[in-house]
């Protein structure tokens, strides 16, 4: 059996997780997936089976579309609600024309500095365990494209917003990003990734809803 499951990964369990879960199902070793989810996300996770695990760079390059909760006037370690959180006390709300003002200065191409608390390698080490050891690893901003971000609700404290991006981009780093460019602070609350390309979180299936009998037709292909 070789191809790919449209996912839709509930918060809560890792990728890897979800990757365990379909190798039961499907009695199968060689699953993997392409673009890893935070275990506080929810929504597509592309899961390749089989001879599709070769197509994983083809899907890493696919553009990603998010949708994200920021919460204004915190701040967080992690730049998401599962690290240490801090108020920043704000005195003022902010406008709703400051906020577009400054969504718009993230399209294009920026430098972005990954979270701390993340999977990339540092001299061999993954930089979230120099940072579990009160080790603050020194990341080196990377170019990131942000094709658009819109505003989809604004309640003072939290930002609702859609973001299309290209890959390598870090939504809590920008959600942590804008924050700081609004002088308020701010961290990621809730992010669900609705899109990789064309595949879309309409589409998907739910893992808990998988077994062996009922393995989608319209996303599990056997000729890859």
């Amino acid at each position: 059996m070789d191809g790919i499951l449209i996912i839709n990964k509930p918060a809560g369990p890792t990728s890897h997780d979800i990757v365990n879960r379909i190798r039961k199902i499907t009695n199968i070793r060689k699953v993997g997936h392409a673009g890893t989810l935070d275990p506080f996300a929810e929504g597509i996770l592309i899961i390749l089976i089989g001879k599709a695990t070769k197509l994983q760079s083809q899907f890493m390059e696919m553009d990603k579309t998010y949708v994200g909760t920021l919460k204004l006037g915190e701040i967080s370690d992690t730049y998401d609600i599962t690290g240490e959180i801090k108020n920043l006390k704000p005195k003022i709300k902010i406008d709703k024309n400051t906020i577009l003002k400054t969504l718009k200065s993230f399209i294009g191409e920026i430098k972005q500095i990954p979270p701390i608390y993340s999977a990339i390698k540092i001299k061999g080490e993954t930089a979230y365990k120099l940072a579990r050891k009160g080790i603050k690893p020194k990341l080196k901003p990377r170019k990131v494209k942000i094709y658009s971000i819109k505003l989809l609700s604004y309640k003072w404290p939290n930002l609702k917003i859609e973001i299309m991006c290209g890959k390598g981009t870090y939504i809590r780093s920008l959600a942590h990003d804008i924050g700081k460019k609004l002088g308020y602070g701010a961290y990621l609350k809730k992010l669900t990734r609705t899109k990789i390309g064309k595949f879309n979180i309409k589409n998907s299936i739910k893992p808990e809803k998988l077994n062996p009998l009922n393995l989608p037709k319209k996303i599990l292909s056997d000729n890859i």
